[in-house]
C-alpha cells in the first residue's frame, strides 16, 4: 500500500499546480475504477460512508472504527491521495487528534472536520447546530499537531453560511486557519456569486462542494478554478448513479423475469476482471449478441 506521507506529498504537488477533482468512492472497487479513469484524487464521504457501508443516515451514526476500516479498504486498493470526511473528529480536541493519527495511518492524505454540533446533519439541510468558534479551534489545533506529515492536508469545514449568515462562515474560516487549518471548506454556499466572493475574502486552499440535490448551483470544474477553488468534490455522485442503475436493473428483473435487456448497462465480466488485474480466460467475458445468454 502506498504510505500517507507519499500520497500527500502528490496531493500537495497537484494543488500547487491545478484543481483536483475528487469523485466520492462508494467502495474499493469503485476506487480502483476513479484510479483507472485516471483522476488524480479520491474522496471519502461520510454521507456514502453512512448509506451505502453503514446502510443509515448521514446524522453521525458511523464511527471512527467505520471510517477506519473503509478507509483502510480504498487505500490499499489505489494509490491516489485520498481525502476522507472525518465528520465533527468524532468529539472533541483530543478526539479531533485521535482522528487524524488514525485516518494517516491508514493512508488518508488528508481530513475535513466541521463545525456542527452532535448529532450532525448533512451539510445542505436546515436545522444544523454549531459549536462555538473557540471550541472548534481547539479541536483544530489538537489535529494539526497530531499530524506527522507536513504535507498532510486538514481542512476545517465550516456550516456557518446556513446557521448564521456568510459574514460568520468568513469569520470563522480566518480564525480556523489561525487554529492551525490548511484550508478551509465553506458548506451549503448560495450562488456563484457567494463562492467569488468567499474565494477573495479567504485566500487560501479552498474545497467546494459540488454535490446533487442541493444548495450549491451546477458549477463545471473550470468554473470553481477560476472563482479559486482548489478541490473540487463529487461526494455522492456515483452513490447515486449506482444506485438509480441498480433500481432500473431490478424493475427490469421483476417485470421481465430477466436481465437480458439490460445486459448492454452492465459492466461485463472481463472489464471487471481488468479491473482488478484478474488474468483468467473465459469465454462469458464479453456482452453476448442480442437474443443470446450471457
Amino acid at each position: 500500500m502506498k504510505p500517507s506521507p507519499e500520497r500527500s506529498a502528490t496531493l500537495r504537488q497537484l494543488l500547487a499546480d491545478h484543481t483536483v477533482v475528487l469523485p466520492g468512492a462508494i467502495n474499493a472497487l469503485s476506487a480502483k475504477l476513479i484510479e483507472r479513469m485516471e483522476f488524480e484524487a479520491v474522496y471519502l464521504s461520510g454521507a456514502v460512508l453512512s448509506n451505502s457501508v453503514g446502510g443509515v443516515s448521514d446524522t453521525g451514526l458511523m464511527t471512527l472504527t467505520d471510517s477506519l476500516e473503509h478507509s483502510r479498504r480504498v487505500a490499499a486498493a489505489c494509490s491516489l491521495p485520498i481525502i476522507a470526511d472525518a465528520d465533527t473528529g468524532y468529539g472533541g480536541p483530543e478526539n479531533a487528534a485521535h482522528t487524524v493519527r488514525t485516518l494517516e495511518a491508514a493512508g488518508v492524505s488528508g481530513v475535513h472536520i466541521e463545525d456542527q454540533d452532535w448529532p450532525k446533519r448533512c451539510g445542505h439541510l436546515d436545522g444544523k447546530r454549531l459549536i462555538n468558534a473557540e471550541d472548534m479551534c481547539e479541536k483544530i489545533a489538537a489535529a494539526a499537531e497530531a499530524a506527522s506529515s507536513p504535507d498532510f492536508l486538514l481542512l476545517a469545514r465550516t456550516d456557518a453560511r446556513g446557521v448564521e449568515g456568510y459574514d460568520e462562515a468568513v469569520e470563522r474560516a480566518h480564525r480556523y486557519l489561525e487554529a492551525g487549518a490548511g484550508g478551509i471548506f465553506p458548506e451549503a454556499l448560495k450562488d456563484r456569486e457567494e463562492f467569488t466572493r468567499f474565494a477573495k475574502d479567504v485566500p487560501t486552499i479552498l474545497l467546494a462542494n459540488m454535490t446533487e440535490f442541493g444548495m450549491t448551483p451546477y458549477t463545471t470544474v473550470e468554473e470553481f478554478a477560476d472563482m479559486g477553488y482548489r478541490l473540487v468534490i463529487f461526494p455522492v455522485t456515483l452513490q447515486r448513479a449506482a444506485m438509480k442503475s441498480m433500481e432500473d436493473c431490478l424493475n427490469t428483473l421483476r417485470t421481465e423475469g430477466t436481465q437480458r435487456n439490460f445486459v448492454d448497462r452492465m459492466q461485463t465480466r472481463q472489464e471487471l476482471y481488468e479491473l482488478l488485474d484478474y488474468e483468467v480466460d473465459t469465454s462469458c467475458s464479453t456482452r453476448p449478441p442480442p437474443g443470446e445468454q450471457p
